[in-house]
């Protein structure tokens, strides 16, 4: 059994009983910590996969030690110019040790996930969705403010009421056709 958990910013691979050594934890040594951004969690072949994170799925570890890790030179030099920088890093370290990977099943509250599908389904139509349908309707009267509307709109109008031509016809020549109608 394994797991693909986000620890500090990074993601590690862990198993049970498996030391890892993680970015700088504030937490002292000895402590016990849960981490429960799980990406994924396979237990024996079956693979459960987050989106991004299992839900109920947490690791739980043990501090062991914090540490630095080995200098890391860091030199630059630009070349016939006289400049030459040396500097040296450790990064802060912890030691932990995975003690167990596993879920919880925890009962979801029915009516909350209810309505929450209701107010889904009684959700408005979006402007797009209500623009289409208003251009789809037949217009049996223009309306008294045609200038407000787009060309779009328009050459639907005039499409439902008749207009040969109108597909060439500019906003003003429209507005026209569709007062004289």
């Amino acid at each position: 059994m394994y797991a693909i958990v986000d620890i500090a910013g990074q993601q590690f691979k862990v198993a049970k009983d498996q030391k890892v050594y993680v970015h700088r934890l504030d937490a002292k040594t000895g402590t016990k910590i849960s981490f429960d951004k799980v990406l994924l969690l396979d237990d024996g072949g079956k693979v459960t996969i987050g989106a991004p994170a299992i839900t109920n799925a947490s690791v739980e570890a043990k501090v062991v030690k914090h540490l630095k890790d080995e200098k890391v030179i860091v030199f630059k030099k630009k070349r016939r110019k006289g400049y030459r920088v040396k500097n040296g890093h450790r990064q802060s370290l912890t030691e932990i040790l995975i003690e167990s990977i596993g879920t919880t099943v925890k009962k979801k509250a029915a009516p909350a996930a209810k309505a929450e599908k209701e107010a889904v389904k009684a959700k408005p139509a979006t402007k797009k969705v209500a623009a289409k349908a208003a251009l789809k309707k037949p217009a049996s009267k223009p309306s008294t403010n045609l200038s407000s509307k787009t060309v779009a709109e328009l050459k639907s109008m005039a499409k439902d009421a008749g207009v040969s031509g109108y597909t060439s016809l500019k906003k003003a020549e429209l507005i026209a056709a569709l007062s004289a109608k």
